[in-house]
């Protein structure tokens, strides 16, 4: 068993001087479970106290190549030596663009710091073009934490959004003003009557609909393959502006993202996470027309750090690896092995399960069958049994998030020999959890359909 007195002493220490100890709500997992991390090293993280993870969490996406990959510490540490911030475009913003552009076939870029600001800006951008103020998206998303768009996340319990014919904006909240829910219309994922019927009754109101091509905060689900294109089509058909939030599959399930890996243009496309492989930066990329509708002193679009040397040179270096390497096949390798892995051990213990995702960025539900298609599916699966394995293989050495709607991710650097390890602690960890009696219950079967 492992022990934590460095770790433990010093979260008591954080939590005297930031709320529940945590900088972000999610890696507060309780007073006796958060950890406190050291460093990190290609696919691992360390705590204060030595013990070593296998890390699938990688903060949630960014580390596409790797913690501490070395290539992207050199090019940050060259570019910071000059300085990082200036008031001025530079030479690293511009080589990060381009690269953007020729891996992800968008017209032009602009650039901030977090998937937050960039969905908020991409949202704005869209309603400046249209001139329109509402916007779709869908239950079990979540484009960031600003108020515009937080609502029926994947942590909204299912009784709170109403009927699938008239779902009701959940807010996901306090603090948000309730006239914004005016502003937001929610509707199920691969729903294709549901999303036909709304915009055909309220086009004219509609400036975007905004989506994950593939839910990153909801387990992972896929499309149904007519989706997306059916989502582009009505778009044209009423002019309404269609952005792909692609802050966690751009750059990581293809190298031209979603976009590319689903064959599906978007006119507006926000990035983050992988681009820069964990250093801040974010962009919005789209076509000409809508982007230049950023005009100064009619359009806004700021910000202080936007543009910085730390993250455009970061993703300057994280891209050409992306671009010229074989690493996202590395990634992708791992996790076939892991899907593969996961489920014979889950079949061997007698847990029904479903398994989603792409390799490079999966999930699996328990004690359910069938394949999901939307956020209300995955509220069928055992979320209980799941945290019980994820913290127990936590204790022997193997971190991801304890909640099936948070993807596991891969990178590069999990090598075959690491996957084994995984996959060994898996075992041991289901094996053990079943040992205290965890009964299997009966399994709603459910599966995508037009």
């Amino acid at each position: 068993m492992r022990q934590w007195p460095k770790t433990r002493a010093r979260f008591l220490r954080a939590k005297e001087v930031m709320p529940w100890g945590v900088t972000s709500n999610f890696r507060y997992w309780g007073d006796d479970q958060t950890i406190v991390v050291s460093r990190g090293e290609g696919p691992y993280i360390y705590d204060l106290d030595g013990n070593r993870y296998v890390d699938y969490r990688l903060g949630y996406g960014p580390v596409i190549l790797g913690h501490g990959h070395s290539a992207v510490v050199e090019r940050v540490s060259q570019a910071i030596r000059d300085g990082v911030i200036f008031a001025a475009t530079t030479e690293w913003e511009i080589r990060a663009a381009e690269r953007i552009i020729r891996m992800t076939g968008v017209d032009m870029v602009r650039f901030s710091n977090s998937g937050t600001e960039a969905t908020m800006h991409a949202l704005r951008i869209a309603r400046a073009y249209t001139g329109r103020e509402k916007v779709i998206k869908f239950e079990g998303q979540y484009h960031g934490h600003h108020d515009y768009l937080l609502f029926s996340t994947a942590m909204s319990p299912r009784q709170p959004l109403g009927s699938r014919r008239h779902p009701i904006p959940v807010v996901a909240s306090s603090g948000i003003p309730r006239v914004i829910a005016d502003l937001v219309i929610t509707l199920p994922f691969n729903d294709f009557e549901a999303v036909e019927r709304t915009v055909k009754a309220k086009w004219g109101d509609i400036a975007a609909i905004i989506v994950e091509p593939m839910l990153g905060n909801s387990a992972a689900i896929m499309p149904h393959p007519e989706f997306l294109p059916f989502l582009r089509r009505l778009c044209d058909e009423y002019s309404i502006v269609l952005i792909f939030d692609e802050v966690k599959t751009g750059f990581r399930i293809a190298r031209g993202g979603a976009q590319e890996f689903f064959g599906v243009r978007a006119d507006l496309v926000t990035y983050a996470k992988a681009m820069g492989n964990g250093f801040p930066i974010s962009a919005i990329g789209g076509k000409r027309e809508i982007m230049m509708t950023i005009e100064p002193g009619a359009v806004a679009h700021a910000g202080t750090y936007n543009g910085s040397a730390v993250g455009t040179a970061a993703a300057d270096a994280t891209l050409e690896i992306l671009e010229t390497t074989d690493a996202l096949e590395r990634a992708a390798q791992a996790g076939e092995r892991l899907m593969k892995g996961i489920s014979e051990i889950l079949t061997e213990a007698g847990i029904p399960h479903a398994v989603s995702g792409h390799p490079n960025m999966f999930s699996f539900l328990l004690n359910f069958e069938g394949t999901p298609r939307d956020h209300r599916d995955t509220m069928s699966s055992d979320i209980e049994l799941y945290e019980e394995i994820g913290l127990a293989c936590y204790e022997r050495g193997v971190m991801f998030e304890v909640d099936p709607r948070e993807p596991w991710f891969t990178s590069a650097a999990h090598t075959p020999g690491v996957v084994d390890e995984t996959l060994n602690r898996f075992a041991d960890a289901v094996r053990a959890v079943l040992r205290k009696g965890k009964a299997i219950r009966p399994v709603e079967v459910t599966s995508v359909g037009k």
